[in-house]
């Protein structure tokens, strides 16, 4: 602990972002980093605590977080960037879109402001890149072995680049037009530039990663192709399939799922060809329902299209403000919690069902039937219970499902591979990620349901570590 009085000295301070009425208008990422005098301060506020709760109890990728923080305080950033990747094939990822649980966990959070983790790790990795520090490790020896990985986010390049560092052959299919998975068509551009995917993939592409966008296993080819041509393949398809709601005139116009709304919009943002029909908010109301982060970028992308108006509805009641005893520190706490993209302008509510959604004679949706609710338990287990004469209308011209997904798609590839499923449907695994087919391992909201960027990445680099194992053996 380089300043074992930092914490004592220096507030936390938040990272600023640019001007809403200038950032509504484009598409760019919206942080505006901390200068490395200030990031050296807010570095020292890091205890190097006995027992660091951020590094165990928060980060599920176990980086060594009071390592780092004490290097960038003694400005030796190099260090620091391999102390980071170490652990973290992509911290420029998780320091843009995680929701930092090793900060909740943070022992200043006990009765202070947390040490500014993610965007510290963030600016490391930026260094990095900027000093050319991010350079490609090819491995000394191939080993002829070829693996195959099917799907391209952050489970399956954590995976495709850790069997590629160990010498073997890899080959990553994606059945988007570029490679990256929902880090390129599910983040927005606002919070996630594309460049910063398109840099990395380099890196990998000079390691010896092979990348087949386009291919859709399943459909283009069978899965039984990867089990004659490969010796091994991981499984990264991603938890694909979303959660609906079937409720009266759900098949009406105007009625989307969050997911194709916010691709198409990355895919203009690309300048990539866009086949779909179009799913515009401009001039619309907007009606999101769901509360997560999906939802989020829903309303920060409705906005910039020129929504006449969005609302987030969530049935769910209002989180608490500040300090939820139910969940004390270090677990993470479920509290009230607003966005960049709230900021920008946008009428939440929570506690709502929707009842109905109004078609119009044009077949498109005009407005949703919704009931107040209020959560009640009985025998351990809480459900909502309707509120008599709560009865209400929004109006709405386009409403976006954001009720997050229930398990990977089981059509095509997952059906013909024959895989077992666990009780809610996700690709079953071991401890080693290998599924009920020897030769064929899985990883990432496939097997753990729709998560977080970091245990994607984890379960990425375990079952490449599995695999390199079984490899070496054949």
């Amino acid at each position: 602990m380089g300043n074992p009085k930092g914490f004592m000295t220096w507030p936390r301070e938040e990272v600023g972002h640019r001007p809403v009425g200038e950032r509504r208008q484009d598409y760019m990422e919206i942080d505006i980093p901390l200068p490395p005098d200030v990031l050296a301060r807010q570095a020292s506020r890091c205890m190097d605590c006995g027992i660091p709760f951020c590094q165990g109890a928060g980060c599920h990728l176990d980086n060594r977080i009071p390592e780092w923080n004490d290097l960038v305080f003694r400005g030796r950033w190099k260090d620091a960037s391999e102390r980071l990747h170490a652990t973290n094939n992509f911290p420029e990822f998780t320091g843009r879109v995680c929701p930092a649980p090793c900060e909740a966990s943070c022992t200043l959070n006990v009765n202070d402001k947390p040490v500014t983790i993610r965007h510290i790790e963030c600016q490391i990795v930026e260094k990095a890149f900027e000093e050319g520090w991010v350079r490609p490790l090819v491995p000394a020896v191939k080993t002829g072995r070829q693996v195959a990985v099917v799907g391209s986010g952050p489970a399956g390049l954590a995976c495709a680049q850790q069997l590629a560092r160990q010498g073997h052959r890899v080959v990553v299919f994606e059945k988007g037009e570029r490679i990256g998975g929902l880090l390129r068509y599910g983040i927005p551009d606002f919070k996630l530039d594309k460049y910063i995917i398109d840099r990395r993939l380099e890196q990998m592409a000079a390691e010896g990663v092979e990348f087949r966008p386009g291919v859709e296993v399943g459909r283009d080819i069978s899965g039984r192709y990867l089990l004659r041509s490969f010796d091994m393949t991981c499984l990264a398809i991603g938890a694909g399939h979303p959660r609906d709601l079937p409720v009266p005139g759900r098949n009406g116009g105007g009625i989307h799922f969050a997911m194709n709304f916010l691709s198409q919009q990355n895919k203009r943002v690309s300048l990539e060809e866009c086949t779909e029909q179009p799913i515009l908010a401009a001039g619309q109301d907007v009606v999101v329902i769901g509360g997560g982060d999906t939802g989020s970028d829903c309303v920060g992308t409705s906005i910039r299209q020129g929504a006449a108006s969005v609302t987030q509805i969530e049935i769910l009641p209002q989180p608490p403000e500040g300090i939820d005893p139910v969940n004390p520190w270090p677990l993470w706490p479920k509290i009230m919690r607003s966005s960049s993209s709230h900021e920008e302008g946008c009428n939440r509510m929570w506690g709502v069902a929707t009842k109905e959604f109004v078609i119009g004679r044009n077949g498109t949706v005009e407005k949703l039937r919704c009931m107040k609710v209020e959560w009640k338990e009985k025998k351990g287990a809480w459900s909502p219970v309707e509120v008599k004469g709560s009865e209400f209308e929004l109006p709405a011209g386009l409403v976006l499902l954001a009720l997050g997904f229930v398990h990977p798609v089981h059509e095509g590839l997952v059906s013909d591979l024959g895989l077992a499923l666990d009780g809610r449907g996700n690709i079953q695994v071991d401890d080693m990620m290998r599924t009920s087919n020897p030769k064929v391992f899985a990883a990432g909201d496939a097997v753990q349901g729709a998560s977080l960027v970091l245990k994607a990445i984890r379960q990425g680099r375990i079952a490449a570590e599995a695999m390199d194992r079984c490899l070496a053996k054949m």
